[in-house]
């Protein structure tokens, strides 16, 4: 009677022991799945999150080419329409970011600078210039150069920046979609997000 009964213990033990095992690495594999689900989708994601803008200038270049002193002077000039179309992207991915299996936390430390493209289409008109003052390779590209300065100034004045920051925020908010959907957590700017709306207008105000 005691051997069928410590056979019994026994037997119940290594069944309880079994079950703990199985239930651990069920739970260790749902763990990996998802952590390699999320990995996934955010290497999925677009790759480029693109506002696009077109701006228009006409600008005035002069330039004068004093000789023999002050007396005789050598002059060009040109008049140039610039029509630019300027694109702001992130490239997501180089999100920087962590899944923490044991906290069940995707932490995004830190999400790329914007990139501002600008491709100018310049149109020249009226240019004449003094036979000692000719134009050459080094106006055109004074004449770039100053457009571009002068566009991304109007760049970093207009809402282009902060329309490609909205848009960016509306891809990350699929990551909080999904860890929320399995019970994991996100964390944005140190912050854990329980509601997405309050990451919108943190950003906006």
């Amino acid at each position: 009677m005691k051997k069928v009964l410590v056979g019994a213990v026994v037997t119940l033990a290594l069944v309880l022991v079994f079950r703990s095992c199985t239930n651990g690495n069920e739970e260790k594999s749902i763990l990996q799945e998802n952590s390699m689900l999320i990995q996934q989708q955010i290497d999925n994601v677009s790759k480029l999150i693109v506002t696009e803008g077109h701006f228009s200038e006409v600008y005035n270049y002069k330039d004068s080419k004093m000789l023999f002193g002050p007396f005789i002077s050598a002059q060009k000039k040109a008049l140039v329409v610039v029509n630019a179309e300027v694109t702001i992207a992130y490239d997501l991915s180089e999100i920087d970011f962590e899944v923490d299996e044991a906290s069940r936390t995707l932490k995004i430390n830190g999400i790329p600078d914007p990139e501002v493209k600008i491709n100018p289409d310049f149109e020249y008109y009226d240019v004449s210039s003094d036979y000692l003052n000719m134009f050459d390779a080094s106006d055109y590209n004074k004449i770039k150069n100053n457009v571009t300065s002068s566009l991304m100034k109007k760049v970093d004045a207009s809402s282009l920046k902060k329309n490609a920051q909205n848009r960016l925020l509306s891809e990350l908010q699929k990551f909080y979609i999904l860890t929320n959907s399995m019970g994991w957590t996100l964390v944005y700017n140190e912050e854990p997000v329980n509601n997405w709306d309050k990451v919108l207008q943190t950003s906006t105000d």
